[in-house]
């Protein structure tokens, strides 16, 4: 029977970790019959067509404000999530979209809802990637419903558009067995961190919230819950219309914390881990977060007076006129395949620390300032450095208010990340590896078993940003979800409450 201290959060964590001695007994050939469809299709509804809209030039509509509106909508979804490359594979072709994906599985789908507006009627969508389309598959108001479902939410008072992100469970499970669900919600972090920026190239200002009656969201967009469930909703407040701008609401919401559970079999543990996070129709208390004060400020850590303490303040980064280059970058984005071992310098890796985390300093550019998260104070960065010209060797832990790197362990990782990454090479021949943890207890004791959502989206959304400023920058990155959980901790130094949520290695590209 499972230990009654540990919540299912816990205990799903505890179960889907990799070990060296037990992996290679997991693993297991796929079922390329059985490959799921990383598409949805709709038999019935009508069609709205975006790909007249995506275009370059910012110029190209005149002053019609009818094409203007459609080309902002069309160009934050197609930068958020839309095909940027077709690969011929195995006798069909994989598609590769804006916002990267474990296995290219893509288990993500985007709806989008309208309250009514002159353009765009009530009811419900689908963006179709694969056409870059909106399938226009429910006709009747339900905004209503979507605010019931949100609790009344104050960021959906006066918005007239919303997105609700939903999974489709089996486009991972497929593959990544009962571990999928943590690459769902990393996958579904790359998408929020996409949404963001796009947003903010075209006028928009997404508002998220994570604490939603499952149910009713589930219901109100027709999927089946065994098989697709939402993640998040996003209402879009459109910042050249003055009565949405909004104030920032409340992300996060609590769910209940369940020590109580079954023996549950493997290949079951994704599906009732989901069901047993779920916010429950009728819930009235506790959406004013409890005050747990921690003992400690993330701040706080590793900050002796004998550490070896260093800047990482730096001039931001120039995204062009109108943020042209990073509408560019969001679109030519590919992770990395292979490094060449060489160096980075510090300046790069200030670089990329800055815009992840100091979003304040890009005001001038006009993005976001203070970009919606569930909670980043739960959110621990430590980044192993193997060739970073003017900075030591060694793992540090990133202090991102204070704008430092405190040096806690003196020494070259490289044949240790090779082991920690699985065997992969990324791991070997990177100049740093930035590894985002959380104390998974501590977390619980604040949002219940939910936080788990919480924590690997807000890790992959700092993974999205730190993809695109590498990229930009003509550098090397890739993600990694798939770790051996218990040996980074002891490798790096890390304490073992420190549960890894995410891998970023970076480096030159060979």
């Amino acid at each position: 029977m499972p230990e009654l201290h540990q919540s299912i959060a816990q205990h799903y964590h505890e179960r889907t970790k990799y070990d060296p001695e037990t992996l290679a007994a997991k693993s297991q050939r796929l079922d390329w019959s059985k490959q799921p469809v990383p598409f949805k299709e709709y038999k019935i509804g009508s069609s709205i067509d975006l790909k007249p809209y995506i275009v370059e030039q910012s110029t190209a509509f005149g002053d019609d404000p009818d094409a203007l509106w459609w080309q902002r909508l069309a160009r934050l979804l197609f930068r958020s999530y839309g095909l940027t490359a077709r690969i011929p594979s195995m006798g069909s072709a994989v598609y590769l979209r804006a916002a990267p994906s474990a296995g290219g599985l893509y288990p993500a789908e985007i709806y989008l809802v309208s309250r009514g507006t002159p353009l765009l009627p009530p009811g419900l969508y689908n963006y179709q990637c694969r056409t870059n389309s909106l399938m226009h598959f429910w006709e009747s108001d339900v905004w209503s419903n979507l605010q019931t479902a949100c609790f009344w939410h104050q960021s959906l008072e006066n918005t007239q558009l919303a997105i609700i992100i939903t999974a489709v469970f089996y486009r991972s499970a497929w593959r990544y067995e009962d571990r999928a669900y943590r690459r769902i919600f990393l996958d579904t972090g790359h998408l929020l961190g996409n949404i963001e920026l796009a947003a903010a190239v075209n006028d928009y200002r997404p508002h998220l919230i994570g604490g939603f009656v499952d149910e009713t969201v589930n219901d109100l967009l027709y999927i089946d819950p065994r098989q697709e469930g939402a993640i998040a909703v996003l209402p879009l407040a459109d910042l050249l219309d003055v009565n949405q701008n909004l104030p920032i609401g409340r992300t996060a919401l609590p769910s209940a914390t369940e020590t109580n559970y079954p023996r549950i079999p493997d290949g079951e543990l994704l599906t009732y881990f989901h069901r047993h996070t779920q916010i429950q129709s009728g819930t009235t208390g506790k959406l004013n977060l409890p005050e747990i004060k921690q003992e400690k400020s993330l701040e706080d850590k590793y900050n002796f007076p004998f550490c070896l303490k260093i800047s990482t303040a730096t001039t931001p980064i120039y995204w062009g006129k109108n943020l042209s280059a990073l509408e560019n970058t969001m679109h030519k984005r590919r992770s990395t395949r292979a490094y060449s071992g060489d160096d980075l310098t510090f300046e790069e890796l200030k670089a990329l620390l800055d815009f992840t985390y100091q979003p304040q300093n890009y005001l001038e550019q006009s993005l976001d300032i203070a970009p919606d998260y569930f909670d980043l104070n739960l959110i621990e960065t430590f980044i192993a450095v193997c060739g970073v010209k003017g900075l030591e060797a060694g793992c540090y832990y990133y202090a991102p208010k204070a704008q430092e790197l405190r040096q806690i362990r003196f020494k070259n990782f490289r044949q240790e990340l090779h082991f920690l990454c699985l065997g992969q090479d990324l791991g070997r021949d990177a100049s740093a590896v930035l590894f985002n943890t959380a104390d998974l207890k501590a977390a619980i004791a604040q949002y219940g078993d939910r936080v788990y959502r919480y924590l690997h989206m807000d890790a992959g959304h700092l993974g999205q940003r730190l993809n695109l400023a590498a990229i930009y920058m003509n550098l090397g990155v890739s993600g990694i979800g798939g770790f051996f959980d218990d040996q980074v901790n002891e490798v790096l130094g890390i304490p073992t409450d420190e549960a890894v949520l995410y891998m970023t290695t970076l480096g030159r590209p060979r």
